[in-house]
């Protein structure tokens, strides 16, 4: 058993608390790119590259994340790559992200109205002209909230890299509870961290749904 001091054992977690964050920021960044992508896909003329991109949402939306890592880190390396904890945690985090937030905003691009394509078609503009001036600028308005909202569960779900040997804040906990045999103050420690980085992500996406008037636009 090590004697770790409370401010100790709070600073060890605040520290490790950094990699969640960073890894939180690439999931998200490279998950915008993933799903913007995807969304492009889906919301295609061609049913069968939509099809195709809804059934790469799909199996990704229906597989554990937990599952997932295990492919990338464990998968890829038995056939021949290897890959580090920090790679296979961001690559997976990216493309799941990714998934989540091409539907995301595809329901964001599908809530405005139908007559917004038919007037801006009426107007002599291209596919990609009527997304760039028409659609993409109110459907951003509807998915920014939406987005903000979602940056929780990826901030969560960060947590689960630990059993890829990824340390970050929950793979320092178990380091720390494992020296100290006080798991109660760790977990607990944990916790509050968790909280306090989501809790205000939660109120800034209810208050941007508000300021945006989300409500009354997608009605």
């Amino acid at each position: 058993m090590i004697s770790f001091s409370f401010s100790e054992m709070l600073w060890t977690l605040v520290v490790a608390t950094r990699w969640t964050v960073l890894l939180s920021a690439l999931a998200l960044s490279g998950g915008a790119l993933v799903g913007g992508l995807l969304l492009i896909l889906r919301i295609q003329h061609s049913a069968l590259i939509a099809r195709s991109a809804a059934g790469v949402i799909a199996f990704i939306q229906g597989t554990p994340l937990l599952i997932q890592l295990f492919l990338m880190f464990f998968g890829v390396a038995a056939l021949g790559f290897n890959v580090n904890a920090w790679v296979a945690a961001t690559l997976t985090l990216v493309i799941w992200a990714g998934a989540f937030l091409g539907d995301i905003w595809r329901g964001c691009v599908e809530a405005i109205a139908r007559g917004q394509w038919e007037a801006s078609a009426s107007l002599g503009m291209s596919w990609l002209q009527q997304l760039r001036y028409i659609i993409f600028p109110q459907a951003i308005r509807i998915a920014i909230p939406a987005t903000v909202g979602f940056s929780v569960q990826v901030i969560k779900a960060t947590a689960l890299t630990s059993v890829i040997g990824f340390v970050e804040l929950t793979r320092t906990a178990a380091f720390v509870s494992n020296a100290t045999y006080r798991p109660l103050m760790t977990y607990g420690l944990v916790a509050i961290i968790y909280f306090l980085l989501c809790w205000p992500l939660s109120l800034f996406a209810g208050w941007l749904a508000r300021r945006l008037n989300v409500a009354n636009r997608t009605a």
